[in-house]
């Protein structure tokens, strides 16, 4: 009797299926429960949590948005997102840029602070942070949640651009110079289209961060003017306590925008890196 024994590469290519699959199950696992639990009633929750729904009934998406401000809190989000994410990304795409092409006298320091501020848990900067919106007048605003929020993107995007930054050969900005272009032709004409990468995915970082950003929406607000999407969730919690099947749809409702911005951003990603190349 002969015993067949798989060749190594097939051994390691199922391995790495059943890895895949692992990954993907415990991923989209939960998100699935939720979903498909917030189509049904109450009683098929607390008979079977692992069963399907008797029908797609969207009368918990109705009450969900029926008992709380969801849509007020939904506008306040993508206002301050959308303007959080333009004011990071310009600033970071033209301070990171003179951090890795240029020397110059403060850079160290400068470099060491946006570093440091990494170190810095959001605890530490509550209090300070709150005086000075009180003093300035902006508590409970949207300006206010857009200056810390852009404030707190920076360090981390600063570091992906600065990176992305260096892989760009100096070459192309080189022959742009003897070509006769000056810095900001070089700048918006060919830096920026070949850091398109790079700013998607600092986009991509800064929503996902902002949109599920919760203690300093809580901390800097105090009523529905400014309030986001991560506040409204903790409503649904204390309202829908005994009512789990519009808490898990008040849940659909909040999780969609970031999974469809980051399945959107990640496809702009892949194209700019396929489109992007350098012919030599």
């Amino acid at each position: 009797m002969k015993i067949h024994v798989l060749p190594d590469h097939t051994i390691i290519s199922y391995l790495k299926n059943a890895f895949m699959l692992t990954i993907l199950i415990v991923s989209l696992g939960p998100i699935l429960w939720v979903f498909l639990s917030s189509f049904k009633t109450y009683s098929e929750i607390n008979s079977s949590a692992l069963s399907l729904p008797s029908r797609f009934n969207f009368n918990n998406y109705i009450a969900a948005l029926k008992y709380a401000p969801i849509q007020k809190y939904y506008l306040n989000s993508v206002i301050i997102v959308g303007v959080s994410i333009i004011v990071t990304v310009v600033f970071v795409a033209m301070c990171a840029y003179a951090a890795s092409r240029f020397r110059f006298l403060l850079k160290p320091v400068i470099v060491l602070l946006i570093s440091a501020s990494l170190l810095l848990p959001a605890q530490s900067i509550s209090q300070p942070l709150f005086s000075i919106f009180k003093a300035l007048k902006i508590f409970d605003t949207k300006t206010g949640l857009v200056l810390v929020y852009s404030a707190m993107g920076i360090p981390m995007s600063f570091f992906v651009m600065y990176s992305y930054y260096r892989t760009i050969p100096l070459a192309l900005e080189e022959s742009a110079y003897i070509d006769g272009a000056g810095f900001c032709r070089t700048f918006f004409s060919i830096i920026l289209p070949l850091a398109k990468p790079g700013l998607a995915t600092v986009a991509m970082l800064q929503f996902i961060n902002i949109w599920n950003e919760f203690y300093f929406a809580l901390m800097l607000t105090s009523g529905d003017t400014a309030r986001t999407v991560p506040i409204a969730l903790n409503y649904y919690m204390s309202t829908f306590a005994n009512n789990y099947s519009a808490l898990f749809a008040a849940v659909i409702l909040t999780i969609t925008p970031t999974i469809i911005f980051f399945v959107v951003m990640q496809k702009q990603v892949i194209d700019s890196l396929t489109s992007g190349a350098i012919k030599g």
